[in-house]
């Protein structure tokens, strides 16, 4: 078995007035999952680019102030069908609820809802979210801020 490819990623954790987050619904063979907001970077770009570029994308949203980088994540998985080792950077946005619209979305990427989650229902779910440890993320930054170096998901 040859070395995975690398794809590099940017994600955003978007928080709105009520710290709740936004995530998005998928399902891509494996099941149905829910996961925060991003994609791979595009030639030359960078991970706030991307982040910037994500968000129009796939929310509709412009003209976003990104905060912290708060996270990482390196991930395996198939990707189109080639093994590929996902490395994603994951950053803070506040963004008001009501600025969030899927219809000015310009690349959907297959997702098949978008919800706004209280830190009580993500706690509470039975269902596949990603990362693993978003909620204990959220809750860290919202009680202390920005951690000093990046939170590394392992899932």
């Amino acid at each position: 078995m040859g070395t995975p490819k690398i794809r590099e990623a940017a994600r955003a954790i978007v928080l709105d007035e009520a710290d709740r987050v936004l995530l998005l619904r998928y399902d891509e063979g494996d099941g149905v999952f829910w996961a925060t907001p991003g994609g791979a970077l595009d030639p030359g770009e960078d991970h706030q680019t991307a982040t910037r570029r994500e968000l129009a994308e796939e929310l509709g949203v412009t003209d976003v102030n990104l905060g912290p980088e708060v996270a990482t994540r390196s991930k395996e998985h198939l990707i189109y069908g080639e093994t590929t080792r996902q490395i994603e950077r994951y950053f803070i946005v506040r963004i008001p609820a009501r600025h969030v619209d899927p219809a000015r979305a310009t690349q959907t990427d297959d997702i098949l809802a978008w919800e706004w989650w209280t830190l009580a229902d993500l706690r509470a779910t039975g269902q596949v979210v990603y990362p693993v440890g978003l909620t204990e993320l959220i809750d860290s930054f919202l009680a202390n801020g920005a951690p000093a170096s990046p939170f590394a998901f392992t899932g």
